[in-house]
């Protein structure tokens, strides 16, 4: 039996009512669950989703959809509400910080649409939120719950039995964990902890005047990263500020403040500095991921998107996987024999463990080389003005269609 943590000494506060009945019911309303809850009604289930805060919502600014997300959401009939919320991205491009020249382009035109089916789209999280929320609102099989803290869920013999704080319960034969970074869901099942990075992002919007080009750009600093990109049809600009925080390695509770943002951008480029000007400085987000789990599911209880696999930022990736994850379950799921449920699970873990825990330690990995410092700066600026515009190589086994396991 597995109980979620947040239940207090064995208690809940005695139930009236109970939950719609479904075959599905998923914990957290953000990009993860909503797309979980979109994919397994479009593969004919019902579903049941709980969202703890009163209304639905998401925060932060940009996100980037590459071609393994894009594909998905096209399935799903919502390719063209992202890219008329969003903007197609012409170009990826990664300068220094330092010198600001230019050291590598990768363009997203005919031979990327070619090569992977699917254009490279940046986003307001907040839109593709709502498009995905629309979409489930739209849908007959989903029934969504908001206001609902799920504290408890149990194994059963033939599923899962969940317990909300006003004291609900119902069982069904699969639970989906969705509940984030921080899943209480996760806390039950493998009892690990976010790890704090010691990097710390800063992020902001812009207004702009729709000249600025349709590229996402990277300017790769010594222990720093500015991302720059248009949002909504290139009348906003996106800029994200990242930073090693010398607060945090002195083991300082509140790490990462202003002060700390301007002393490391000190000595980047004007243009990055002058980025600093455009990232809200009323708040700041320490960055946390998770060690890749060692499971992802007990019994009929699984987890998906970053309750399964959170990652740091550094391949713009998080949504993408959460969508994969989505898609997954819903091709693995069974018809309609409940008992064919584990199989189902075990297939879905099965598949998407490996890749989803590929992009966790790749994502460290690329934030290594973004923040080289010295000789390895130097090395690394190097390597990427070796590469060839058109080789596209190094991201076959991440965008490419169910890439070979040895890209």
């Amino acid at each position: 039996m597995m109980a979620v943590a947040g239940q207090q000494d064995g208690r809940v506060k005695q139930y009236s009512e109970v939950f719609p009945r479904s075959t599905v019911f998923v914990i957290g309303g953000g990009i993860g669950g909503l797309a979980a809850a979109l994919a397994l009604a479009r593969a004919g289930h019902t579903v049941t989703l709980a969202e703890q805060a009163a209304e639905f919502g998401e925060v932060g600014a940009g996100l980037q959809l590459a071609p393994n997300a894009t594909r998905i959401l096209r399935d799903w009939g919502l390719l063209d509400a992202v890219v008329h919320a969003g903007v197609v991205t012409e170009n990826l491009v990664a300068r220094d910080a330092i010198d600001g020249s230019v050291l590598t382009v990768m363009p997203l035109g005919e031979a990327f649409l070619a090569r992977y089916d699917a254009p490279y789209v940046v986003i307001h999280r907040t839109d593709l939120h709502q498009i995905l929320l629309d979409a489930c609102r739209a849908s007959a099989g989903i029934t969504l719950l908001t206001g609902t803290t799920i504290i408890d869920v149990q194994t059963e013999a033939q599923g899962a039995t969940v317990t909300a704080e006003d004291g609900r319960r119902a069982t069904y034969p699969v639970v989906i964990g969705a509940d984030g970074l921080r899943s209480r869901t996760r806390d039950a099942l493998v009892g690990d902890a976010p790890i704090p990075s010691g990097y710390v992002a800063y992020r902001g919007t812009i207004p702009s005047d729709g000249q600025a080009s349709n590229d996402v750009t990277v300017w790769m600093g010594p222990g720093c990263h500015l991302v720059q990109y248009p949002l909504r049809q290139g009348t906003l600009l996106n800029n994200v500020v990242v930073f090693k925080s010398a607060g945090f390695a002195r083991g300082d509770v509140e790490y990462g403040g202003v002060d700390e943002l301007d002393t490391v951008f000190a000595g980047c480029a004007e243009p990055v500095q002058a980025a600093l000007a455009h990232v809200g400085r009323q708040r700041r987000w320490p960055l946390y991921d998770r060690a890749p789990a060692p499971t992802w599911n007990d019994g009929r209880i699984v987890l998906t998107g970053d309750a399964a696999h959170p990652m740091l930022q550094y391949l713009a990736q998080g949504a993408c996987q959460a969508l994969e994850d989505a898609d997954a379950l819903a091709r693995l799921a069974p018809g309609s024999k409940a008992s064919e449920w584990d199989g189902a699970i075990a297939g879905f873990v099965a598949e998407r463990e490996p890749r989803a825990s590929r992009v966790q330690t790749t994502a460290h990995a690329f934030g290594d080389l973004c923040h080289a410092v010295g000789e390895q700066r130097l090395a690394r600026n190097a390597l990427l003005a070796s590469r060839a515009r058109d080789d596209f190589t190094v991201a076959d086994w991440l965008w490419a269609d169910r890439a070979p396991a040895h890209l």
